[in-house]
């Protein structure tokens, strides 16, 4: 609980002032059922109208503090439960961003969608509820017990014999439970990410005509969901039958016995009415109690799946860098004999002995066949993963000894995925340059050969492009994330094959702007034709995880046979197209 701490202190006034509220509330209904008796038992039966009167009055004060502690009571457990878990959705989506590419591998994004939607919301349905029923039920519960003690003993011994009853049951509905909403929330994740995918990818599935598969896949993740949902809800089911079953007898009881006292002349029937509302409130408070725990059985399975994201730990951070106010200058890149792979001291390296400079001002080129690991060469650079053997070196200096940031600030990266948001055009340039003015977002635009078709559109660089840029085409989105990152003016950039849906002379246009206006900025441009990186100053051939090549075209052309095939079959496709 000392995790939850900070997010109860600054709400501390809320999380007091709820209990205190409801207790206000429970002493009238403690009161009003005494109150009643006596205007029964002396009012009625000797029709005094005043006392009838002045009781009466009493008992309109007690439910006037009643509603006025409801309403405080309700209110402050929703601005403490609100805004507490507010705090921590913040916290959860925080740790989230900072979590590296292989924590976030860990997760799929449907589990990390439920646990920061539905989990929360759980964990805050039951610290609302707990904080109206905290002292709510217990003082009720003894309350209620006292004043049918103090009306009558004998009668009261009827609720000992139901309360061990009602407990045991409480005790094994809890303990069916908490199983059974963990099982639950892991089937929500499976649903969400199901969902999540499916309207990810609702083109491609069209394209395919897979919509009958999909919506079989769903009908059946869905089901399983269902009956996942209907195994945990048996047990709340279950529980307000068997509450109040034990209430209903135990009032026949009561009703029985304390009828019977009345005939002897023992009890007065003020008495018994008030003695069944009092018995009627313990089993209630019982009730509520029930229904907390079981609240809390499924909202502690969500605790548990909350803090699995807090407790993991950031396997890629800079709290050891020397270098934190290091700024990345001149852009050099090397990598010293790297070595990497994804599943560290277990599987097959991704890349084996790597060792190559680029130098600040130069193009680097990198080709190979797929899954030859040119991505994650390059994934290096910014450490969005970080080397298993060897070291990557910007600057002269290693990457891990930079802040995250600063490094991060210091390297343009178009990703092989383009990744656009919702917004405007402007706004997802801006990703590149917060502040930057219209003029620098043109002139990136423009060097980004995207300017010509942003102004086409009638609302221009204020062009909506929707989720994900769905109004756009293959090859506009490569172009508005390349003017991204030349926005953000790095001393390194990296295009991970990001001109493949750009045609060759606009592709040609855009090498062009970067000699111009990137000639003091590193670039390495992965690439699947050659001719995308012929120009380069060199070109690095990758296969199975090696550079098994390096130089400049003309020098690979003399001297590497994988690179000349390459150049070869690209070329004799490109005369099969033309002719």
């Amino acid at each position: 609980m000392k995790r939850y701490e900070k997010y109860i202190k600054p709400y501390r006034a809320a999380f007091i002032l709820a209990p205190l509220c409801m207790l206000t509330e429970v002493f009238g209904e403690i009161m009003l059922p005494k109150l009643m008796s006596m205007i029964v038992n002396h009012g009625v039966a000797q029709r005094n109208i005043s006392y009838i009167l002045g009781v009466g009055a009493v008992m309109v004060v007690f439910a006037t503090l009643m509603a006025l502690g409801g309403v405080g009571g309700a209110y402050f457990s929703a601005k403490a439960s609100i805004c507490f878990t507010s705090d921590l959705r913040e916290d959860l989506f925080a740790k989230v961003q900072n979590f590296s590419f292989k924590n976030i591998d860990q997760y799929s994004t449907g589990s990390l969608v439920t646990r920061l939607t539905n989990d929360i919301q759980q964990v805050q349905n039951v610290t609302m509820m707990g904080l109206r029923m905290m002292f709510r039920a217990p003082g009720m519960l003894i309350g209620a017990l006292i004043m049918a003690f103090l009306m009558n003993g004998k009668l009261a011994l009827v609720i000992l014999v139901v309360i061990p009853f009602l407990l045991s049951a409480i005790i094994l509905i809890l303990k069916t439970a908490f199983p059974r909403f963990t099982v639950m929330q892991k089937k929500l994740d499976r649903l969400n990410s199901g969902i999540q995918e499916a309207l990810t990818n609702v083109r491609v599935i069209k394209s395919f005509v897979r919509e009958d598969f999909e919506e079989e896949r769903f009908k059946d993740m869905n089901q399983d969901l269902k009956e996942g949902s209907l195994n945990a809800m048996k047990v709340v089911i279950l529980t307000m039958p068997v509450m109040t079953l034990a209430m209903n007898i135990t009032t026949l009881a009561v009703v029985w016995y304390g009828g019977n006292m009345i005939i002897a002349g023992n009890m007065q029937v003020g008495d018994l009415t008030a003695f069944t509302t009092y018995i009627v409130q313990i089993l209630m408070s019982l009730m509520m109690v029930s229904m907390v725990f079981l609240q809390s059985s499924r909202a502690m399975a969500s605790v548990k799946r909350i803090n699995e994201v807090m407790d993991t730990e950031l396997d890629l951070t800079d709290e050891n860098a020397s270098g934190k106010e290091l700024l990345v200058e001149n852009g050099k890149v090397e990598f010293r004999n790297v070595s990497f792979s994804y599943h560290e001291g277990a599987g097959e390296k991704v890349l084996d002995g790597i060792s190559f400079t680029a130098m600040p001002g130069q193009t680097v080129g990198i080709i190979g066949a797929t899954g030859s690991g040119k991505t994650s060469l390059v994934q290096l650079i910014p450490r969005l993963y970080d080397v298993t053997e060897g070291r990557v070196l910007v600057d002269g200096v290693d990457v891990r000894e930079y802040s995250l940031r600063n490094l991060r600030e210091g390297v343009g990266m178009v990703l092989q995925k383009n990744v656009l948001f919702s917004g405007t055009i402007e706004e997802n340039l801006q990703w590149g340059a917060e502040n930057a003015s219209q003029e620098e977002l043109r002139q990136a635009a423009e060097s980004a050969q995207a300017h010509g078709f942003i102004s086409s559109f009638s609302e221009g660089y204020q062009k909506d492009l929707g989720q994900g840029g769905v109004n756009v085409s293959g090859g506009q989105k490569q172009r508005l994330c390349i003017a991204r990152a030349l926005l953000k003016k790095p001393k390194i950039l990296i295009l991970d094959d990001s001109t493949s849906a750009v045609d060759t002379a606009t592709e040609a246009k855009i090498r062009e702007c970067f000699s111009t206006t990137l000639k003091d900025t590193t670039k390495l441009i992965i690439a699947q034709r050659i001719s995308s990186v012929e120009e380069a100053d060199q070109i690095l051939v990758m296969d199975d995880g090696k550079i098994i090549g390096a130089g400049s075209h003309q020098e690979l052309m003399r001297d590497c046979q994988a690179y000349q095939e390459i150049y070869y079959s690209q070329r004799d496709r490109e005369k099969e197209a033309g002719a």
